[in-house]
């Protein structure tokens, strides 16, 4: 098998192991079901993954790192904060839901209660998103002048995602009666924090 073709068949098991996911849970997933949507033979998937834990595994990682990626140029960028967060929100409810990304995070996540290497993982994930969130909230709270022993950023980053996992599980669930109003509520007081900012701060 030339080089080439052994990364698309790697690439073809990954991705049908992200399909299968969103499409049919983890509960369905066995080596020929993968092996079958990805269109190769199953003795690959030992071939170049040893077993199916070290695929999901892979698939985990390159899920989430992709995802981490977004965030990480979102962040970066020399825009305001609440244009930061309706991207993200428009991402969280638009383009991630359209995917089914939300159903795949929380089907890596189940498996991850009764699998230690995809709970240890799925711990490094939560440490590396608080990361990137934490570093983006502390810059906007300072911005907007809010008081961080009142509302300490630790606090604030737990309530950010806890909410965003809140929305996409009830989602999923087909639940999303009043969603688009705390959407607006939290957009229109983030608006609110955008007017009243320091004009000197902000040209700074």
């Amino acid at each position: 098998m030339s080089t080439a073709q052994g990364t698309d068949s790697r690439k073809a098991l990954l991705d049908a192991t992200e399909c299968l996911l969103i499409e049919r849970g983890h509960a369905a997933l066995t080596v020929r079901v993968v092996a079958k949507e990805a269109g190769v033979n199953h003795g690959l998937v030992r071939y170049y993954f040893t077993n199916l834990d070290n695929l999901l595994l892979e698939a985990f990682d390159r899920f989430t790192n992709r995802l981490f990626e977004r965030q990480r140029v979102l962040y970066a960028q020399d825009i305001s904060f609440i244009e930061k967060w309706r991207t993200a929100m428009d991402d969280l409810e638009i383009e991630d839901r359209e995917a089914g990304y939300g159903k795949l995070w929380l089907e890596m996540q189940s498996m991850a209660w009764n699998k230690p290497e995809l709970k240890e993982r799925l711990q490094e994930v939560n440490r590396g998103w608080r990361t990137i969130l934490t570093d983006a909230f502390t810059h906007a709270m300072n911005d907007y002048g809010i008081d961080t022993q009142r509302f300490p950023v630790d606090a604030v980053v737990s309530l950010v995602m806890t909410f965003n996992f809140g929305l996409q599980l009830e989602a999923i669930g087909g639940t999303t009666d009043g969603h688009e109003a705390l959407l607006e509520m939290i957009d229109q007081q983030l608006q609110l924090a955008e007017n009243a900012k320091d004009p000197v701060t902000h040209q700074e």
